[in-house]
């Protein structure tokens, strides 16, 4: 089902981007016969970096593109902000049709409306950490005490508020990621683009600034499109993940969503080995209080052990076990919504959605 056309930030419809001296040939073959990326190399000379690739960026939500290095996807958000022309299709952001923008039009809204942080921070070693943060707003001809005061902002937003006067090589690799993220938020932009700023960073950093990212971003009511090529990452940070392969979009959905029913069987493969604990929750894997009383007619609903729509396969297993129960009713609103058998639990932790029949839909 479709957001309401004011929730949504980012559309695109049917992206491709095709490099190659022949790109006007492969595009017509694309667009007039359908080419695959095979015809197209093989025909043309010409590689696909992107594939028909259709995806909507809701506002208040983190997005994240997720796949195997080739897979398209940096290519695909750097066609979000036109760093990279897009062969075929339609990108919109607030509305406004990206194509059509002249270069001034297109230089305010990279400048006010999205802001991009990269794997490599790039700052500028003989510039201070206040200097580096305000150097957006620099090139737009922002007076001095007008970009330091928004540089200070964002810096006190990512915890740095104490480092203004040093310099890069002062600062760790974690650092000086915020330092990125704080430039980026200078000019206080609805939209933050986010490619693999994380990968270089040690695991324990890593994690820290996942969870910085993610509660800075809802604290501060932005939208974010955050590539990764880690699929924990995607599952720490992510709102809805699209799994993206040879330019393709093969699956996009929640992360409950795609575990518990992936698209294809290279879906399936890449979120084998996740664990489900902390994902899968009682309303994916309940069903119907009718199918249940159906197969248990002498049990007293009242009495099994109570638990809501968003408890985790975790909280599903310790109440279970603490009550010595086969089954919990779900409760919404003073009603029993679902009812979640051992049974349940076990298939959804073995990757199957919930029981054999009458699974109860909520939400």
């Amino acid at each position: 089902m479709n957001a309401h056309s004011s929730d949504v930030l980012i559309d695109c419809d049917s992206l491709w981007k095709i490099f190659g001296d022949n790109a006007g040939a492969a595009i017509r073959a694309v667009s007039e016969r359908g080419a695959s990326k095979a015809e197209v190399l093989r025909e043309h000379n010409c590689v696909v970096g992107v594939a028909g690739a259709s995806l909507q960026v809701r506002r208040g939500e983190i997005f994240c593109i997720m796949g195997l290095s080739g897979s398209g996807k940096s290519t695909l958000i750097r066609m979000l902000n036109r760093l990279i022309e897009p062969s075929l299709g339609r990108i919109t952001v607030k509305g406004e049709d990206m194509s059509r923008l002249d270069a001034a039009r297109l230089r305010e809204v990279r400048a006010s409306d999205i802001g991009m942080v990269f794997q490599s921070v790039a700052l500028l070693p003989h510039r201070t950490v206040l200097e580096n943060t305000g150097f957006g707003l620099e090139v737009r001809g922002v007076g001095r005490a007008e970009r330091d005061a928004a540089a200070r902002a964002a810096l006190a937003k990512v915890g740095l508020a104490e480092w203004l006067d040093r310099y890069p090589s002062e600062l760790s690799g974690g650092m000086q990621q915020r330092v990125g993220l704080a430039r980026a938020l200078t000019s206080d932009p609805e939209i933050i683009l986010m490619d693999e700023p994380f990968s270089a960073l040690d695991p324990l950093i890593r994690r820290q600034l996942q969870d910085e990212f993610r509660q800075l971003t809802k604290e501060l009511g932005k939208s974010a499109v955050f590539i990764t090529h880690d699929l924990d990452e995607a599952i720490r940070i992510g709102d809805r993940i699209a799994i993206m392969k040879d330019g393709a979009i093969i699956q996009t959905g929640t992360a409950e969503d795609i575990i518990l029913n992936p698209a294809d069987q290279y879906v399936a493969d890449f979120v084998a080995g996740i664990s489900r604990l902390h994902l899968v929750k009682a309303h994916s894997v309940m069903i119907s209080p009718g199918d249940y009383l159906r197969d248990h007619p002498q049990v007293d609903l009242s009495a099994l052990p109570k638990t809501v729509p968003e408890a985790d396969i975790s909280q599903l297993i310790d109440l279970v076990t603490r009550h010595d129960s086969d089954a919990l009713t779900v409760r919404q609103a003073d009603q029993t919504v679902g009812i979640v058998t051992t049974r349940g639990i076990m298939l959804a932790m073995n990757g199957a959605s919930g029981d054999t029949s009458g699974v109860a839909h909520y939400g």
